[in-house]
């Protein structure tokens, strides 16, 4: 089977580099590559990995019968299989499958104040149980969030080197218009990423085939996986509500007001019966958030409506697999998005944010017709970004800009199928820069 690589793996060496590593935890939805990449971590630094699953093994829930010091679980973990091997500074311990077993967290401060072994956790709903970990072992491990494969990582995928994020971001550094054969290129690379997304085993099979064949399936798959852990591990909380705003996702996007309207879920439905399950899905990373700023101003935290929010599926490629047959056959056989072309690229663009670090939020003002999209910051500045299905006019992004009433503002951005540009104070570049926006604001 062949590995894609992940910035996971660079970030795993600098941790192992690292003397003052603390155990890691790593999150992230399911099947986004978090057991692969740690595994071959394991297998290329250290000479033994003692790998303990908590879902297919849940004997090793018993481990910490006697405590939670490295010595107690030890002794545990070899009387229950005698084969793994404990090795003083040669040995990775990996708990896989966190939230089964959240307890085991509690050991990581003994295991960070002992050093003598290197530990590694991670889970795919661990979101929904971060209360209990954290509380167990706040201030001995680090964090590192995981998702499904941005552009760059799907361009790596098709074996582009890393060079090429350089040349992409030296167009937009330098506005540099892309000639026509590297526009075709890289939108359709880009096209195809969109309908695939970036779950491994959907690129991977692309990568394999060479065509979508296989793909649809195995992202039906994915889908079905992810409902049946909304069964498992919703406790107490409705099902079949959070399902049901699940499905809703799609239907809402491809509207032109695409705020989440809780009534459009089900007949009588209310907010305040349906937030958590908004959460809970936010939580497991099944989906993006991005809230309704107050005021176009900074700072950005705090400054939203909690109950006004647009909600984007967090692998777009799930997003795509979940429409309609007609579309679906469109969408592969054509690549004619339709009715959801400008759900699409809003949400591909989102997802991006996401991946890069940055939260999501958008505006619109009540009492008119402005509406921006998103919204990102550097130190000094808030950018407002506008992601266009066609390259038309942005009379919302120019009012922000040109209006004293937003003293923040002082540019836009805008995302097309078009070129790099600039005109009247906004800088418009091809959708398949999204993932470089946060990398060409630090160089401003």
């Amino acid at each position: 089977m062949i590995y894609l690589k992940r910035k996971i793996d660079t970030f795993l060496t600098e941790w192992k580099d690292d003397p003052q590593r603390k155990p890691l935890v790593i999150r992230g939805p399911r099947q986004v590559g978090k057991t692969e990449s740690v595994r071959r971590f394991g297998k290329q630094h250290y000479k033994s990995v003692v790998e303990i699953n908590f879902v297919e093994e849940p004997k090793y829930r018993r481990i910490t019968a006697d405590g939670y010091k490295p010595a107690d679980l030890i002794r545990n973990i070899s009387r229950i299989d005698p084969s793994k091997r404990f090795e003083g500074g040669a040995t990775l311990l990996f708990f896989d499958e966190l939230q089964e077993f959240p307890e085991i967290a509690t050991a990581l401060k003994f295991f960070a104040q002992e050093g003598q072994f290197d530990v590694i956790c991670s889970g795919s709903m661990m979101g929904i149980h971060y209360g209990r970990i954290e509380s167990n072992s706040v201030g001995y491990k680090t964090d590192y969030e995981m998702y499904s494969l941005d552009f760059e990582e799907f361009l790596w995928a098709k074996g582009y080197e890393e060079s090429v994020s350089e040349d992409l971001l030296a167009h937009m550094k330098e506005e540099k218009p892309f000639n026509e054969a590297e526009l075709s290129v890289y939108g359709g690379l880009f096209l195809d990423y969109c309908i695939l997304g970036g779950m491994p085993a959907v690129v991977r099979e692309y990568i394999v085939k060479d065509s979508f064949e296989g793909s649809l399936a195995i992202q039906r798959q994915l889908l079905a996986d992810y409902e049946e852990d909304v069964r498992k591990y919703a406790e107490g909380m409705g099902q079949t509500r959070i399902l049901n705003v699940f499905r809703q996702i799609p239907v809402q996007l491809a509207k032109d007001n695409k705020k989440f309207q809780i009534s459009k879920v089900a007949s009588g439905a209310r907010f305040k019966d349906y937030r958590g399950c908004i959460e809970w899905l936010a939580d497991a990373g099944m989906v993006n958030l991005c809230y309704c700023m107050h005021f176009p101003e900074l700072p950005l935290k705090g400054n939203f409506d909690e109950t006004k929010y647009k909600i984007y599926f967090a692998d777009s490629g799930l997003l795509v697999a979940i429409l309609d047959e007609e579309a679906q056959e469109d969408l592969r056989a054509n690549r004619n998005m339709g009715v959801y072309k400008g759900a699409l690229y809003e949400n591909v663009v989102g997802e991006a944010f996401v991946k890069s670090g940055y939260d999501l939020y958008y505006y619109k003002r009540e009492d008119s017709t402005l509406e921006e999209d998103f919204f990102v910051r550097t130190a000094r500045e808030l950018i407002p970004v506008e992601v266009k299905a066609t390259n038309g006019r942005a009379k919302s992004l120019r009012t922000l800009i040109q209006s004293e009433k937003y003293e923040d503002i002082r540019y836009g951005i805008k995302f097309t199928g078009g070129n790099v540009g600039y005109d009247d104070q906004i800088y418009t570049f091809p959708y398949f820069c999204a993932f470089l926006l946060k990398r060409y604001l630090k160089n401003r």
